[in-house]
């Protein structure tokens, strides 16, 4: 059971993906989760279903979808081949896309869990203080949420290193472009080089684990106060 020179391209691709999808995560769903915990729109509860719906979607429908948009045919196709880009299909850009789309509720779902909880009496008191709404949020309502912050950021990297169905669809299996851990799995699957396959999924099962227990183990240390 080795790791060969492809295994370790795949898996030094997965992990940049996770990271960057990571990252982008955390200053998307930020804003978007205080908008969710703390505004009083009537649309919160449709773009709280938007953000949710990658949940319960067969990741190859949301797949699908990107691949329509993203390709020849597609608005977003059109536009990037239109602005000199190319095709964002079957390309690394593509794939974080879809991984960022994918991991939404990942990271939406725990950052807003901990700004409910703050309630409004935190940001009352600092206007009372003459504190800037900006001046408040950063200053009073993100310390309080680190929790939840990281535990979105543990999350969302684990589901990006797990996901198959979308990268299979949006990104392909290209060496060095799209290939990553999941994919290669099915790759020596296929070629019946089940050794192979198995060191990476054993990789895979002790990463989840590990990301299970952390969890687990901040929950413990915080009384419950991390969000799932």
């Amino acid at each position: 059971m080795t790791v060969d020179a492809a295994d370790v391209e795949a898996i030094v691709l997965t992990l940049k993906l996770a990271a960057l999808s990571s990252l982008i995560l955390l200053l998307l769903a930020t804003p978007l989760a205080w908008w969710l915990a703390q505004g009083r729109s009537r649309g919160r509860a449709a773009v709280s279903a938007l953000v949710t719906l990658p949940l319960v979607l067969p990741p190859t429908v949301l797949g699908f979808y990107l691949l329509v948009l993203l390709g020849p045919d597609g608005p977003v196709g059109q536009l990037t081949r239109h602005m000199g880009w190319g095709l964002l299909s079957f390309s690394f850009t593509g794939l974080l896309i879809g991984s960022v789309l994918a991991s939404l509720p990942f990271a939406v779902q725990p950052i807003q869990h901990a700004f409910e909880s703050l309630g409004r009496r935190p940001m009352e008191v600092a206007a009372t203080l003459r504190a800037r709404p900006l001046d408040a949020f950063f200053s009073v309502a993100l310390p309080q949420a680190r929790a939840g912050l990281l535990t979105a950021v543990i999350l969302s990297f684990a589901h990006t290193i797990g996901e198959f169905g979308m990268v299979l669809m949006v990104g392909g299996n290209i060496p060095g472009e799209t290939r990553v851990v999941s994919t290669q799995i099915y790759g020596h699957v296929e070629a019946l080089e089940l050794g192979r396959a198995h060191t990476l999924a054993a990789g895979m099962v002790l990463l989840s684990f590990g990301v299970l227990l952390m969890l687990a183990r901040m929950r413990r240390g915080r009384g419950g106060r991390v969000a799932p």
